[in-house]
């Protein structure tokens, strides 16, 4: 695979070889600039055209003309993958009719979706349907006699199918020299795309607002389509956990649709296709006003694993960390009792994780209790894992969430927040905390809050390879001056 930077954006081009595990394209232009204000015309919480599920036959192997860059706001991404479905998402730069060709092999295209028009600056999503499951598919965008790059996606894998998937920890895209590099960020996603993952997860602090000077639906909106831009290089479905500083929380709601938390949740939906609860994904089936159903918290089922995403953000009323807009130490003697999955979120995590069979169980949150420091450290405090207290302060629920995960087999848990590699393990459940992507200092950021396990600097992303009997996690170090190194790698069986 080549791989260079675009100057305009400061991301990686890539172009994959035959297998189709890296065709990734860099985006267009300046996020947060020039190029996304032609994204002002839509509106929070819009997805644009859903595209048709119909498709038609066809044999395609015709090379058309290439689809120019300056013509996207963002890239194609996949997102919401089943075992028979894929909803792909693209942002053109003017109205246009598109449709897209996709096929089991690279370069041969044997369907292609129904035209559709697409709104300039708007999210326009189509369903790919009545496809194989655990197959891996080659798909290009089509406008008029142009075409775009071929890119994946493979669809869910069947018990017994090898696969490969990744992670990344916090970016924090606002801290421009001092824990985000957007070269490196570049680096760190070029690597994770070159294993061709089936899916691609970020652990939270990727749409920070804390720091806009105004805050607003159109700056808010800036945020998610600046990362929105740098994501479609890993050129694999997205799944989004939900952070303390995107501020899309329960707390921030004040009954009005102008609100911080009701921008960031709606750009986050419109811009990243993110499971709902179907029949193939479990997840929050309770809508919000002024948003609909949030999407923040959510369950399937992949080859022999099963993954479960959790948030508390939006299911406790007050702060759980930072206070929006208050100063950053205001929350120290907060009550962390009063931080909860409230009890619909509870119920349904404990009877996902106790009906599943799966042989590998994966629960991800940007942090144990949603704030503090420390992995194993904190395991045993609160609604995560305080034994004695928990029977008066959770009446009716079974037991702590730690427990919970180590009574149903989880085999690891995943969190962000603390900007540093480590393992660690407690009760045969790893607590696998994630490096910073584009942190180029190289640091070990709160290092003194883990007391055990092995810890490493930044940055990088987690490659973990999933086979019917073990699981392999591979902590992949990238580098602005020399090449992507193998930090640390473990197996769970």
């Amino acid at each position: 695979m080549a791989c260079g930077l675009l100057a305009s954006s400061g991301l990686a081009a890539c172009r994959g070889g035959t297998d189709g595990a890296a065709a990734v394209d860099g985006a267009v232009g300046d996020p947060g600039t020039s190029a996304s204000a032609a994204a002002a015309a839509g509106d929070a919480g819009s997805a644009g055209a859903n595209g048709p599920a119909s498709t038609v036959a066809t044999s395609s192997t015709v090379a058309p003309a290439t689809l120019a860059s300056s013509e996207l706001v963002a890239a194609e991404l996949p997102g919401r993958p089943t075992d028979s479905s894929v909803t792909i998402s693209v942002i053109p730069a003017a109205a246009m009719e598109l449709f897209y060709e996709y096929g089991s092999e690279p370069g041969r295209y044997t369907a292609r979706t129904a035209p559709q028009q697409a709104a300039a600056g708007r999210p326009a999503e189509t369903t790919l349907t009545g496809l194989q499951p655990g197959t891996r598919y080659y798909y290009r965008l089509r406008v008029g006699d142009r075409a775009g790059a071929e890119r994946t996606f493979t669809t869910q894998r069947r018990t017994g199918q090898s696969f490969t998937f990744a992670v990344q920890g916090d970016s924090h895209p606002e801290r421009v020299g001092k824990q985000f590099d957007a070269a490196l960020y570049a680096r760190t996603l070029a690597s994770a795309a070159s294993a061709g993952p089936d899916f691609y997860v970020c652990m939270g602090d990727d749409f920070s607002v804390d720091t806009l000077k105004s805050v607003t639906a159109e700056t808010v909106r800036s945020v998610y389509l600046r990362q929105r831009q740098w994501l479609t290089a890993v050129d694999a479905p997205l799944f989004l956990v939900n952070g303390n500083h995107e501020q899309a929380s329960m707390a921030n709601l004040d009954g009005t649709a102008d609100n911080v938390a009701v921008w960031a949740q709606n750009w986050r939906n419109s811009y990243f296709p993110q499971p709902a609860p179907d029949g193939f994904y479990g997840g929050n089936a309770e809508p919000v006003p002024n948003i609909g159903l949030l999407r923040n918290y959510f369950s399937y089922t992949w080859g022999d694993a099963l993954f479960v995403v959790i948030d508390p953000y939006w299911h406790t009323p007050s702060t759980v960390d930072n206070e929006f807009g208050a100063d950053k130490d205001t929350g120290k003697k907060r009550d962390q009792w009063a931080i909860t999955l409230g009890a619909t979120q509870y119920r349904w995590l404990e009877q996902t994780l106790r009906a599943s069979k799966a042989t590998h169980k994966f629960v991800f949150a940007h942090h144990v209790n949603g704030t503090g420091r420390g992995g194993v450290e904190l395991a045993n405090t609160f609604e995560w894992g305080d034994l004695e207290q928990f029977p008066a302060y959770r009446p009716g629920w079974s037991e702590p969430i730690h427990q919970l995960m180590a009574s149903t087999g989880v085999s690891i848990f995943f969190q962000g927040h603390d900007h540093l590699f480590a393992r660690q393990e407690l009760d045969g459940v790893v607590y696998q905390t994630m490096p910073e992507p584009a942190n180029p200092f190289e640091t070990i950021e709160n290092e003194a809050a883990y007391r055990s396990g092995v810890k490493l600097p930044n940055s990088g992303h987690v490659r973990v390879d999933v086979t019917p009997a073990e699981v392999t996690v591979t902590y992949i170090r990238s580098h602005l001056d020399r090449p992507d190194e193998i930090a640390y790698t473990y197996t769970v069986r």
